[in-house]
This record gives C-alpha cells, sequence and structure tokens, in this order.
C-alpha cells in the first residue's frame, strides 16, 4: 500500500509543482494553442495559451511509480510497465502532433494517415505484447477474452481477434479523451475521478486475487493488480495537480500529448483489470460527449444537413446555449462521478451476489 500512496503522491506534487515552469518554458518560446475560427466565439480568448502540458502529466506519472518502487524496494511488474508503455507512446503521438500545429499555426497536425499510423503501431505492439509475460500461475497481462465485471468464460476470442479488440479500445479511448477535452478542465477532473475509481477496482482484485492461499471461489484471475493500483493512482494524482493550472481560466492544456496518453491509460486499464465495459460505465462522461459527436456526424449525413446539436461535441452544444463554461464543466464533474459511482457500485455488488 505504501507505493500506491507515494505513487499518488508524488506524481500530484510533480505536475503541481512543474507545470509552473511547463508553462514559463512555454510561453517564453510562444508555443501556444492555435485556435479554429468555427468553434464557439468565447474560445478565441484562448488563443495563445501555452499547450502540450501533457508532457508534464506523463513525465510526473512516470517518475513518481519510478520513486515510489525504489523508495519501497520492489520490483516493476510486465503489466504496470505495458500500461505505462502504452500511456507514453501514445503521448508522444501527441507531442509530435501538438509540435506541428505550434510550429506551423495551424488546426491541423499530423496528417491523418501519419498519426493513425503511429497510433495503430503503439496499440499493435502493446496488444501483441500484453499475451507475453506469464506469472508463475501463467496469467498474462491480458486475456483472450470480453470482460464486464470480470471474463466472459463464452465470449474467448482467438488471438488475431483479441489483438484486433484490444487495439480498437485503445482507438475509442485515446479518440473519447481527445474529444472530452475541450473545455478548461474537463477532461483533467474526469479523468481524475476515473483514475481514482480504478485504483480502488485494483486494491480490491488485489485482496481477492486468486494469488493468494486463501482464495475464494469469487477471486479475480488479475496479474499484478497491486502495482496496477500505483499506475491508476499515480494517473489520478498526477491528473488533479494539474487540474490546478488547467482549471478554468485554464494557464495550460494538456493538449493531444495528454488527452491521447489519457485514453491510452484508460484502455491499458479496462484490459488488464478484465473491465473492458464496465469501463464505459466508469468512464460513462467520456462515452456520452463521443455519442454526440457519432450521432451528429450520422443524423447530418442520413437527413440531408440537419444537426441533432448546436454543435458537437456535446459540451460546445451548452456554450451554444448560453451556459458558461464553468457550470458546464462542473456538471459534467457531476455526471462523471456519478457514472463512475455507478460502476464501482456494479463491480462490488457483483462480488457481494456472487
Amino acid at each position: 500500500m505504501r507505493s500506491i500512496l507515494l505513487a499518488g503522491g508524488i506524481a500530484m506534487l510533480g505536475t503541481l509543482l512543474g507545470t509552473r515552469y511547463a508553462i514559463k518554458f512555454l510561453v517564453s518560446r510562444g508555443y501556444g494553442q492555435f485556435i479554429r475560427d468555427d468553434g464557439p466565439t468565447s474560445h478565441h480568448t484562448k488563443r495563445g495559451t501555452p499547450t502540450m502540458g501533457g508532457i508534464v502529466i506523463i513525465i510526473s506519472v512516470l517518475f513518481a511509480y519510478t520513486a515510489a518502487h525504489l523508495l519501497t524496494s520492489t520490483p516493476p511488474t510486465a503489466s504496470a510497465l505495458l500500461a505505462l508503455g502504452l500511456f507514453t507512446g501514445l503521448g508522444l503521438v501527441g507531442l509530435a502532433d501538438d509540435w506541428i500545429k505550434i510550429s506551423k499555426a495551424r488546426s491541423l497536425g499530423l496528417h491523418a494517415w501519419a498519426k493513425f499510423g503511429l497510433q495503430t503501431a503503439v496499440a499493435v505492439a502493446f496488444a501483441l505484447l500484453s499475451f507475453q509475460f506469464p506469472d508463475a500461475r501463467g496469467i498474462t497481462p491480458a486475456s483472450e477474452a470480453i470482460s464486464f465485471l470480470r471474463n466472459f468464460p463464452w465470449l474467448q476470442l482467438p488471438i488475431w481477434a483479441a489483438v484486433l479488440w484490444i487495439v480498437f479500445l485503445i482507438a475509442a479511448w485515446s479518440n473519447a479523451a481527445n474529444l472530452t477535452d475541450g473545455l478548461d478542465g474537463l477532461a483533467t477532473g474526469a479523468s481524475t475521478l476515473v483514475f481514482a475509481t480504478y485504483g480502488f477496482v485494483n486494491v480490491w482484485q488485489y485482496n481477492q486475487s486468486c494469488a493468494w492461499a486463501d482464495a475464494g471461489p469469487l477471486c479475480y484471475e488479475v496479474r499484478d493488480p497491486h502495482d496496477l493500483a500505483a499506475v491508476s493512482i499515480a494517473l489520478a494524482g498526477a491528473c488533479f495537480g494539474f487540474l490546478w493550472w488547467n482549471a478554468s481560466p485554464a494557464k495550460i492544456f494538456m493538449g493531444d500529448t495528454g488527452s491521447l496518453a489519457i485514453g491510452g491509460a484508460l484502455a491499458a486499464l479496462s484490459v488488464f483489470t478484465r473491465t473492458e465495459l464496465l469501463m464505459v460505465v466508469i468512464a460513462g462522461l467520456f462515452v456520452i460527449i463521443t455519442m454526440s459527436v457519432v450521432l451528429q456526424v450520422g443524423w447530418f449525413k442520413l437527413s440531408g444537413g440537419k444537426r441533432l446539436f448546436k454543435m458537437a461535441p456535446l459540451q460546445h452544444h451548452f456554450e451554444l446555449l448560453g451556459w458558461a463554461e464553468v457550470t458546464i464543466t462542473i456538471r459534467f464533474w457531476i455526471i462523471c462521478g456519478l457514472c463512475a459511482a455507478a460502476g464501482l457500485g456494479l463491480f462490488y455488488a457483483e462480488w457481494v451476489v456472487g
């Protein structure tokens, strides 16, 4: 438990203190956000706000995880290293995208095919490696089964299909996090809630692990749940510290560097905890925002140019209705908290009822 608390505390201090210096560095070099003219007019005042702040989150999480293990003299695990690898790999893709936007002063970063190719390469590498590294009981970080509260034994996939399923999850969650990052503090606060919730899931799975000699019939066949808890809480702590600077009016944005990294972490945690479909509930806010875009585009094409919302993603619809940005953010945080609580309740209820 010490490593979990240390990881969360160090990560929070890392972003709380480190973001201040990142802002100064980025401002001194003019690395500011480019704002599209077709967005809400209230966003034009944000032009020039430093972006790429996600790099502070990534560095803080990696440093916190390493420091926690050094201070507790415990070795890292395959599951945690793979999750952090995906988190960092997608963050670097986002960093390249942000850098091109800034250096060329445009809203388009990497070309679509290049961004898709890099994301796919990272996702495929992660998926393939996730079926390696069995522990003493033969449990690998990922499994071939689709999962909700735990694996569905009747939904075992062949290895190639399982790899494609994981790649799909990574693409879905990285895009969902990217779409959610549209208002000051929205994605950061929501991510804090989701990662903290997964910290509880990981700790519970560790306490009820099938690895224990006295494990009961409802134990969890999960590899490295304790170390995944350290990763989850480090992520929650880093996002919480970053929120100090990212809350309205934001002094810095996480950019694609942060949003893609966070999406990758969401996907990794859902796969490694065998709760892939439960993530849809716990991170329900991300799903709602993403579906608003899907529905908007779909209805626009089917209806010959009509729109369901004034603008998508959903948070911008409410902006155009006249809601204050802070009001939207806080209410969406409340929705996120309710979704996280509902998901955690389902997770615990399944164990109680059996």
